[in-house]
Parts: structure tokens; C-alpha cells; sequence
């Protein structure tokens, strides 16, 4: 298997667990602060990242290159705050859609920093995503502005992350990658959770154990596919995304799922396969 399918199918796994945390923050969003759900999003994902500590040792915590782990900690759980802002104000499909303007960003992103050049092909691809997201959105998806802004500066500082992965990687192996964000990102969010604490059911932290989960597998998949794959070139499978929280959204919410969404996803998808295809000939 090519590094490029390779990168493509754990980026598949890693958005499908990312569209399930966001469902996850938008069952909690009642009950729970957007502060709460970003602390114990991070602290179990870390909790779960303690095992290869203990397998690797401390030898796994050994970098010189920690002021990249702290940029993209701090991009990190800015992105978070921003994200979940948006998903607890639209519904589910809507939401994740807003966050599908980062792979647009990243091959812009990854030209100036990494000097990787897309091809013509993959920037025809790009605007080709471009009209599926249009194509997908509800018609009413110009009435929150605001929200709006938010989730596009989540979608940069995603774009962001990822290139700052890309750069990385070249010294720094996956689990030390997503080990260190799980740390920085538990230690920074604890600080204002004491000022926003609200009482929790046991369903919600059920959830909660889930989203660490989901997000443990979906920063392993996702750090992984960008250490083995060009950014510029898989960025584009991060549409998969709108998919799943289709899905998500439709089975616990009864959100509508229109043949304009449907269109658009199938434009999104094609765009990913012209972009993927033309690296494997």
C-alpha cells in the first residue's frame, strides 16, 4: 500500500472520530460548559495516552523540539474552544462543515512553510471541494455570521496544526506528537474549569470517557497519516468528515438530510479521489 492510501485511510479514521466527538459536545452541550467539555476531552484522551509513556518510557517525552509541541498546543485547544462554540449554536452536519474550510488553508499554509508545491490538479481539486461545501450547505447557512467567524478561525488554526504537524514529524515519532498535546492541552484547559463548573450526570461522563477515547484514536490516526502523506495532497479527505456527521446528525437528531447535501458530498468526494488519483500515476 502506497504512503499516499495509506495517509488517506487513517485520515477516513480520524475524521470519522472526529465528526463522533462532535456529536458527542453537542449531547453535552446542555448539561456541561464548553469549558467542562474541552478539560475532559483533553484530560481523557490523556489518560489514555499514559500506557505507551509507560511503554516507551520517558525517553518518549525527550525533544528539542518542544516549542512546536507548545504552537500546536496552543493552536489545538484554541481551534477546540472555537469549534465547540459552534456546535453547541448549529446543528451537527452544519457545524462540521464550517470546520471543512481548513483544507482549503493547508495546502496555502504548507506552500509558504514547507515549500510543498500543488500540483494544478490538486488545486482544481481544492476549488472543486470549495463548490461541494457551498453545494451542502443549508440555505439558511448565511444567518449566523458571528458563529461563522468563529468556526472560520477554528478552521485556520486546524490548518495550522496540521502543517505544524507535517514540519515535525521528520524528528518526532506520532505518539510523542499526540502524547505531548494531550499533556499541554489537559494542563492548559484545567486552568478556567473551576470558574465554569457545572454538576454532571452520569451520561455525561459516560460521554465524556467516549470523546477521550475518540480522541486519542483520531489524533493518533490523524498525526500519523500527516507524518506518512503530503498535507497538500490528503488534506482533502478531511471532507469525509461532513459524511459521518451527516449520519451522526440524521440517527440522534432527525437533522434533515437533503439532496443538496448529498450532491455536495458527492462533489467533495470526487475532488478528494482527482487529488488522491493523479499522486498514484
Amino acid at each position: 500500500m502506497s504512503p499516499l492510501v495509506k495517509g488517506a485511510l487513517l485520515l477516513l479514521l480520524a475524521e470519522a472520530c472526529f465528526a463522533g466527538i462532535g456529536a458527542i459536545v453537542k449531547f453535552t452541550s446542555g448539561t456541561a460548559s464548553e469549558v467542562q467539555v474541552v478539560f475532559f476531552r483533553n484530560f481523557f484522551a490523556l489518560l489514555l495516552m499514559l500506557p505507551f509513556l509507560y511503554k516507551h518510557g520517558f525517553s518518549l517525552l525527550k525533544t528539542k523540539r518542544w516549542y512546536l509541541h507548545l504552537s500546536r498546543a496552543l493552536t489545538g485547544i484554541v481551534s477546540m474552544y472555537c469549534f465547540f462554540y459552534v456546535l453547541a449554536r448549529l446543528p451537527l452536519a452544519q457545524g462540521m462543515l464550517v470546520l471543512l474550510l481548513s483544507p482549503f488553508i493547508v495546502p496555502l499554509i504548507a506552500r509558504f512553510w514547507l515549500k510543498e508545491r500543488p500540483s494544478r490538479l490538486t488545486l482544481f481539486g481544492i476549488l472543486l471541494g470549495f463548490v461541494g461545501v457551498m453545494l451542502a450547505l443549508p440555505a439558511n447557512y448565511g444567518s449566523a455570521e458571528a458563529i461563522l467567524l468563529v468556526g472560520l478561525l477554528s478552521a485556520v488554526l486546524v490548518a495550522v496544526t496540521k502543517t505544524t504537524i507535517r514540519y515535525m514529524s521528520d524528528t518526532e515519532p506520532a505518539v510523542r506528537i499526540v502524547f505531548y498535546f494531550s499533556l499541554l492541552t489537559a494542563a492548559l484547559s484545567a486552568i478556567p474549569v473551576p470558574f465554569y463548573w457545572q454538576p454532571l450526570n452520569n451520561q455525561v461522563w459516560l460521554a465524556f470517557v467516549a470523546m477521550g477515547v475518540l480522541a486519542a484514536i483520531g489524533q493518533l490516526a490523524m498525526t500519523r497519516a500527516y507524518a506518512i502523506a503530503p498535507a497538500s495532497d490528503i488534506g482533502m479527505w478531511t471532507y469525509s468528515s461532513v459524511i459521518f456527521a451527516g449520519l451522526f446528525g440524521y440517527l440522534f437528531w432527525q437533522e434533515p438530510v437533503t439532496m443538496a447535501w448529498f450532491a455536495g458530498v458527492l462533489v467533495i468526494f470526487y475532488a478528494g479521489y482527482i487529488t488522491t488519483r493523479q499522486r498514484l500515476l
